[in-house]
C-alpha cells in the first residue's frame, strides 16, 4: 500500500515537473532551437548537393539530363510529402511525426552515401526527400503553435536562420568534403546531426494531438503524386539525349496525358471528398492564396538558378568544389542577419514593403548573372551573391507572416503544408526547366558558333596555325597531329563559350520569372494593426 502511494506521489510530482517545464517561458525557445536543427538538415541537403553534381557526373559518367534528377527527385518527393504532414501530425502527434521524419531523413542520408550508381543515388534521395517533406511543415507548425501571434514574425525570423546557415555552410562544407574526401561524405555528415536532432526532439518537445481524427485522402495523394511526377518527367526529358523524338515522342506525350488525367482526378477528389489531402478552402483566404502564387514563382527562379551557378563555376571557370562552395558562404550570413530584422519590421509595418524589396533585389541579382563569361572575376560574381543573400532575408519572413496571419491555429498544419508544397514544387520545376533549357541553349549556341566559324577564312587559318605551332613546340608531334590538336582546341573553346552563353540565357529567364512575383505582391491585402489607444477607442 505504501509502495503504491509512493508511486502515485512520485508520478504526480513528475507530471507536475513536466507541466512546469512545458509552461516555462523559455520552453518555446527550446522548441524553436530544436526545430531549427531539422530545418538546417533539410535545407543543407538541398544546397550541399549542388556543388557535388560536377563530381557525380564525372564519377558515374552521366550528363546534365541525368544528374539534375539527383536534385529534382529530392525536391519533388519533398513537395509530394508536404501535404500529408498535416494529417500525419494530427493523427499520430506532432512530436512523434517530427522525430520520425528526422529519423527517415537521416536513414536516407546514410543510404545515399552507400549508393553504387546514379539510379541507387536517385532512389535514396527519394527517401531523404520524404523525410524532409514531413519534417519542414510540421516543424513550422510547431513553432507557429508555440508562439503567440505578436511574436511569430520574430520566431519565423530565427527559424529562417537555420535555413540561411544551411545555404551558407552547405556548399562550403560540401566543397571541402568533396575535394578532400569524396562525394559520399556530403551525406555522411548528416547522420550524426540527425541522430542528435531526434534525441533532442524526444527530450524537449511535448506531444500534441488534435482531438479530431480524419480519414486519409488516399485517392488525392496518389493522383497528386502521379500528376506531379508525370509532368516533371515530361518537362525534364522532353529534349533529353536519349529522347530522339523530342516533345512529340510517344513517351513525352503519354507523360503529359497521364499528368492531365492525374490533375483532373486530383481536383475532383479534393473538391468532393470530406477530408481532402489539400484543403483548397484555405485558398479562399486572399493573402494566403496570393502568397502561394508568389512562392511558386519564387521557387522556380531561386532553385533553378542555384542549380546553375555551381555547374558554371566548376565546368566553365575550373573552380574546385570547395572554391565554388565557398562563394555561397556570405548568402546565408546575410540572410540570417536580415531575417530577424525583416520579421521585426513585418510585425510593425506593412510586410508587403520588405517582401517587395526582397523580390526586386533577387531578380536584379539574377539579372547580373546574365553577363557571366569565361573571364568573369570572382568579385563580379560575389556582388550578385551578396544581393541574393540580402534579398532572401527580406522575402521569406514577411511573406510567411502575412500569409499565415489569417489562418486559425487548428488549421496551421494544413496551411503550412500547402504553403511549403508550392515553393518546393516550384523549385523542382525550376531545376527541371533550367536543366532542359541549359541543354537546349547549349546545342543552339554550338550550332550558331559553328556556323559562324569559316574554316577557310584568314582569321580562322591564322588561329589554327598559331595553336598548331604552340602545340608542336609544347608537346611535340608531327604537323598533322598538331593541326588536329589545334582544331580540337577551337572546338573545345566553342563548346565552353556555348555552355556559358546557355547559362547566361538561363539566368535571364530566372530573373524574369522572379520579377513576376512583384505583380501578386502588389495585390496582397494588409490591415494596419491597432495600437493600444485605438483598441481602447474600439472597445468604447
Amino acid at each position: 500500500m505504501f509502495n503504491s502511494n509512493e508511486k502515485s506521489i512520485r508520478g504526480a510530482a513528475i507530471s507536475q515537473i513536466s507541466s512546469l517545464h512545458h509552461e516555462h517561458t523559455s520552453y518555446k525557445w527550446w522548441v524553436l532551437a530544436n526545430v531549427m536543427i531539422g530545418t538546417f538538415m533539410a535545407v543543407l541537403d538541398a544546397t550541399i548537393v549542388d556543388v557535388s553534381l560536377a563530381k557525380i557526373m564525372a564519377t558515374f559518367g552521366i550528363g546534365v539530363d541525368t544528374v539534375k534528377w539527383v536534385a529534382t527527385a529530392y525536391l519533388l518527393v519533398f513537395a509530394i510529402m508536404l501535404p500529408t504532414s498535416g494529417w500525419i501530425a494530427d493523427h499520430f502527434g506532432y512530436r512523434k511525426t517530427y522525430a520520425t521524419a528526422l529519423g527517415l531523413f537521416t536513414l536516407g542520408s546514410l543510404l545515399c552515401s552507400l549508393a553504387w550508381n546514379e539510379s541507387a543515388l536517385i532512389l535514396f534521395r527519394v527517401i531523404q526527400g520524404a523525410g524532409a517533406g514531413l519534417m519542414m511543415p510540421v516543424g513550422m507548425a510547431i513553432v507557429m503553435r508555440e508562439f503567440p501571434p505578436e511574436k511569430r514574425g520574430v520566431a519565423l525570423g530565427f527559424w529562417t536562420i537555420a535555413a540561411a546557415a544551411s545555404v551558407s555552410l552547405g556548399p562550403t562544407l560540401g566543397g571541402y568534403l568533396i575535394d578532400n574526401f569524396s562525394w559520399h561524405s556530403i551525406f555522411d555528415v548528416n547522420v550524426p546531426v540527425g541522430i542528435v536532432g531526434v534525441f533532442a526532439t524526444l527530450v524537449i518537445q511535448r506531444e500534441y494531438k488534435t482531438a479530431k481524427k480524419e480519414s486519409f485522402d488516399i485517392v488525392g495523394f496518389i493522383s497528386m503524386s502521379v500528376f506531379l511526377s508525370a509532368l516533371l518527367i515530361a518537362l525534364s526529358d522532353g529534349t533529353a539525349e536519349w529522347n530522339t523524338g523530342g516533345w512529340t515522342s510517344p513517351f513525352i506525350v503519354t507523360c503529359f496525358a497521364i499528368s492531365i488525367i492525374g490533375f483532373v482526378v486530383f481536383m475532383i477528389t479534393e473538391l468532393n471528398v470530406r477530408h481532402p489531402l489539400i484543403d483548397l478552402s484555405l485558398l479562399k483566404n486572399f493573402n494566403f492564396a496570393m502568397s502561394n502564387i508568389i512562392l511558386f514563382i519564387f521557387g522556380m527562379g531561386m532553385f533553378g538558378s542555384t542549380f546553375l551557378l555551381p555547374l558554371y563555376l566548376q565546368n566553365a571557370l575550373g573552380y574546385t568544389a570547395f572554391q565554388a562552395g565557398s562563394l555561397f558562404l556570405p548568402i546565408g550570413f546575410l540572410q540570417a542577419l536580415m531575417s530577424p530584422i525583416a520579421g521585426n519590421l513585418a510585425d510593425k509595418i506593412n510586410p508587403k514593403i520588405p517582401a517587395f524589396i526582397g523580390i526586386v533585389l533577387l531578380a536584379f541579382s539574377l539579372f547580373l548573372n546574365h553577363f557571366l563569361s569565361l573571364f568573369s572575376e570572382t568579385s563580379a560574381i560575389m556582388i550578385s551573391l551578396y544581393l541574393r543573400g540580402l534579398a532572401m532575408g527580406w522575402v521569406f519572413t514577411p511573406l510567411s507572416t502575412i500569409a499565415l496571419s489569417g489562418i486559425p491555429r487548428e488549421r496551421m498544419a494544413q496551411a503550412s503544408g500547402l504553403y511549403n508544397v508550392l515553393r518546393q514544387i516550384g523549385g523542382s520545376f525550376g531545376v527541371a526547366i533550367m536543366g532542359t533549357l541549359l541543354t537546349n541553349r547549349t546545342i543552339f549556341h554550338i550550332n550558331s558558333y559553328g556556323q559562324a566559324v569559316n574554316q577557310y577564312s584568314p582569321v580562322t587559318k591564322n588561329i589554327v596555325s598559331g595553336l598548331s605551332r604552340f602545340s608542336q613546340h609544347a608537346v611535340g608531334g608531327t604537323n598533322a597531329v598538331s593541326t588536329l590538336r589545334a582544331d580540337a582546341l577551337v572546338v573545345y573553346h566553342l563548346s565552353q563559350q556555348a555552355f556559358v552563353s546557355a547559362v547566361d540565357d538561363d539566368f535571364f529567364i530566372a530573373a524574369l520569372i522572379t520579377f513576376l512575383c512583384v505583380i501578386p505582391i502588389l495585390f496582397l491585402r494588409y490591415k494596419k494593426k491597432k495600437g493600444p489607444a485605438q483598441k481602447m477607442v474600439a472597445m468604447e
